[in-house]
Order: structure tokens, then sequence, then C-alpha cells
């Protein structure tokens, strides 16, 4: 169906064009029905008016034309003309000869009404007026005719359509005045709505439709806001994905180079050192030799690094025992006490008395957690102390490992648990990826927080009913929270 408005014409403009029409047809209409109806009774109530005054002139002159007396009649003729509209009154008798005939001037157009003069009825009148006039009507002795100018009419209509015609205008700017901002209110949430959408087509996501002031516009807004959300989530799912896509192909590419490690450099790393450990006891070689000393770490770092790259690319997968976590952490803390035990560092902790079990891989979960407290330990650069602490409830377990080091920023902590992101000269960028699978693994999640002294802290939560616990991969937002 083909719209009234063209295309280039907005909902403002629409809705006043359409009230302005209505308002001044409905006005026009009106005025009209109603100047037609008034000028119809007072056009009735003058004519009723003239024709009640020529009956009472009639009746008055019925002595007069009897007796023929002009003065008689020229006094009623005189008063009738005495009235504003009245242009002419003729007084004749039963033969119709003018006895008395009164004019003034005055604008016309003219209507004229004529009234006939009876005798009163008596006993004695009937037989004398058939002897007098010869007439068969023996009641008829003459008429009064009145001329009377309909311009006062006229005028009074001609007044009126002018007023209606003021009053229609005056209506016509009242309505647009009031459909004005009746339609501003209406429009303006939608242009909003318009101004919202071209800022989320611009890439601003977060920016939300304000409610309106009617019941539609409201739920204008509401659907618009909730597929905004919708897209939102529907985004940070692909994102989601997209990101465990990526981590699935950096997985298989660490498991294709680990496997060409390991079939081309593993083998010659161990021939290499068994070549210097046997060049070292043929050629009396003192221990204290630097060279050799730099060699043997580099070869050990490499195998290291090799050995990461294996337990990275193919993590087996968790056998599940019964296992107190809290003895678990206790083992781990031990050997790295053992491990820093002449260096200036300290882990500063106090096991919980009360066991806390769960089902777990006692040897994965133990190097999942060694290699947090390792990363710990080096941010404090092996000196200062590193606070392990616990948070346990009725089916939750936390680890808390706070270190002393420079912290680690925001755009950071999106990366830090990818493989390969490291910030340390030396480090191979698997350690805390290892962590963060192991513990995903166990149902759990490993988030990051900054204390207010400095330094980071890392999060581990872990639950009693780990098997039963859906595995999910957790956002990370959700995992980088501040405190």
């Amino acid at each position: 169906m083909k719209s009234l408005f063209p295309n280039t014409i907005g909902i403002h403009a629409r809705v006043l064009s359409a009230a302005i029409l209505l308002v001044s047809a409905t006005t026009m209409t009106m005025g009209y029905l109603g100047v037609t109806i008034i000028n119809q009774f007072v056009t009735q109530r003058f004519n009723q008016r003239i024709d009640f005054m020529t009956q009472y002139l009639a009746l008055n002159c019925e002595l007069g034309i009897l007796i023929d007396e002009q003065t008689l009649l020229k006094g009623l003729a005189a008063n009738m003309l005495k009235e504003n509209d009245i242009t002419g009154v003729e007084i004749q008798d039963h033969t119709g000869k003018i006895l008395v005939k009164e004019v003034r001037d005055i604008p016309g157009p003219f209507a004229r009404v004529e009234k006939h003069v009876y005798l009163s009825q008596t006993e004695d009148n009937g037989e004398w007026m058939r002897r007098m006039t010869g007439s068969g009507d023996t009641n008829f002795i003459g008429k009064v005719r009145v001329t009377y100018s309909v311009q006062g009419i006229a005028d009074l209509v001609v007044q009126m359509k002018t007023r209606f015609v003021y009053i229609a205008l005056a209506l016509t700017f009242l309505s647009w005045i009031i459909f004005y901002f009746i339609s501003r209110s209406l429009v303006a949430p939608i242009i909003a709505l318009a101004e919202t959408a071209r800022k989320v087509s611009l890439g601003n996501r977060s920016v939300r439709a304000a409610s309106g002031n009617t019941p539609e516009i409201a739920k204008l807004a509401d659907a618009f806001n909730n597929m905004l959300d919708s897209l939102a989530a529907g985004r940070k799912t692909l994102v989601r994905a997209y990101e465990k896509i990526t981590r699935q192909e950096a997985l298989a590419e660490v498991g294709k180079f680990s496997m060409m490690i390991a079939h081309e450099v593993k083998n010659p790393l161990a021939i290499i050192k068994s070549s210097l450990e046997m060049l070292k006891k043929d050629l009396q070689i003192p221990k204290e030799n630097i060279p050799l000393t730099y060699a043997e770490e580099e070869i050990v770092r490499l195998n290291t690094l090799i050995e990461g790259f294996l337990i990275f690319s193919r993590p087996a997968k968790p056998k599940f025992t019964l296992v107190d976590l809290n003895r678990l952490t206790e083992q781990v803390l031990i050997g790295f006490e053992i491990q820093y035990a002449s260096e200036e560092l300290k882990l500063q902790y106090e096991i919980p008395q009360t066991p806390f079990e769960a089902e777990a891989d006692f040897d994965l979960l133990s190097r999942g957690i060694s290699n947090i407290i390792k990363n710990a330990c080096e941010a404090n650069d092996k000196k200062g102390i590193v606070d392990i602490g616990f948070n346990i409830q009725q089916n939750k377990w936390q680890l808390l490992i706070t270190d002393q080091g420079p912290g680690i920023s925001r755009e950071e902590r999106h990366k830090i648990f990818e493989p390969f992101f490291t910030t340390k000269a030396t480090g191979t960028g698997l350690g805390l990826a290892f962590a963060d699978q192991v513990v995903k693994a166990h149902g759990g999640s490993i988030g990051i927080q900054t204390p207010e002294a400095g330094g980071c802290r890392f999060c581990i939560t872990l639950f009693s009913n780990t098997q039963e616990r859906k595995i999910e991969v957790l956002e990370e937002n959700d995992k980088n929270i501040d405190s």
C-alpha cells in the first residue's frame, strides 16, 4: 500500500501534519455546520419577529381603516419604521386603495410580509359590512404590507464566519503546539534508540537504550537492549571459542615440535652430556673448569626445556583418588624449603589441621601447584617472603600464593596462562600454562589478584566433588579479578 507521505518525511512531521489536517478538517466541518444551523435559526427568528410585528400592526389598523383615520394609521406606520430593519409600511383598504405609505432609505436586500386586516366579530357587523363593501367576505377590511431589510442577518452571518475563521486558526495553532510537544515526546525515544544503534554500529558495544516514556517504547528499548546483550554474549562465546581453537592449535604445534625435539635433539643432548663426562674423566679436567661447567648447565637447561614441552604437549589423564589437599600442599612446600634452604627466601605458611579430602591426581596436582609456587619464588628473585594461605569452606578449597614481586599488569593477566608467554628472560612460558591445564582438569580455576601491599597473588580454587563437577573453560576476565 502506497504511503501518503514521502519516505523523506519523518514521524514528527507526519504526526504534526496529520494532526493539523485532522483538526482543520474537523474545525471547518463543525464550523460550517454550526454557521448554517445558526443562520437558519436566526433567520427564522427574525422572520417570525417581523411577522409578529406585522400581525400586531394589522390588528391595530382595524379602527383606522374603518373610519379612514389616516393620522392614526400614519402614527402606527411611523412606530413600525422605528424598528432598525423595517424600510417601508403600506396600509390599504379592502379595495386596494393605499391609505398610508411610509418609507425610509436603508441598504438592502429586502423582503416583504403582508397581513390582512379583518373586522372583529359582532352580531351586526356582518350585514353592515356587506352593505358597505358589497363583498361576500364580511370580515376583510384591508391589509398591511411591511418591507424590511435582511442586510442585518447577512452582516451577522459574515461576522459569525469571520469569528469562526479566527477561532479555527487559533485552534489549529493551539493544536499544532500541543501535538508538537506530544509528537516530540513520542519521537524523541525513537531518535535516541536510533542514535544508540548508530553508536553500536561504530563499535561502542557497552551503550544501552534508555527506557521510553510509554509502555510501547519501553518494550522496544528492552527488546533492543536484550538483543545487544545477546549479541554481546554471542560475541564472548565466539571469542572464547576462538581462544580455545587458538589454544588447541598452539598445543598441536607444541606437540609436533616436542615430538621433533624428542627425536632430533634429546638423544644428541644425552650423547653430548655423556661425552663431556668422559672427557672430564679421561683428561682429568677439574670440576671448577668454567667453560665446561657452563656447557653442562646449558645442556641441563635444554633438557629441562624439552621435558617441559613433552609434558605440556602430552598431559597425562588424571587418575583420581581420594587425596588430602592440605597434606599434598605441605609436601610440596617442604620440597621447596629444602630446595631454597641456602637462599634468602622464606616460605610463610600454616597448614590447616583439619583434612580437606577431594578426588585428585596426587602427582599431577603436586606438579601444577609446584609451578605456581616456583613462579612466586622466582618473582621474589629468590629472596623475601612468599606467603601461603588457605581459605576452606564446606566443599571449596582455596590456596592463596602471594609474592613480593613487581606484580602483573592488567594486559599481561589476559595472556599469563597462554603457552610460551613469559616475562622472564630464561622462562619457557609453559609452567603457568601447565598449572592452569592441571587445575582445570581437576574442575577448578586459577585467579589473579593484586594485594594492597603490592606483588601478585594466585588463587587456586578446587572442590571436593571434582569428578562430578562439570569442567568448563573459564573466561580470562573471570580468572583475573582485581582485589
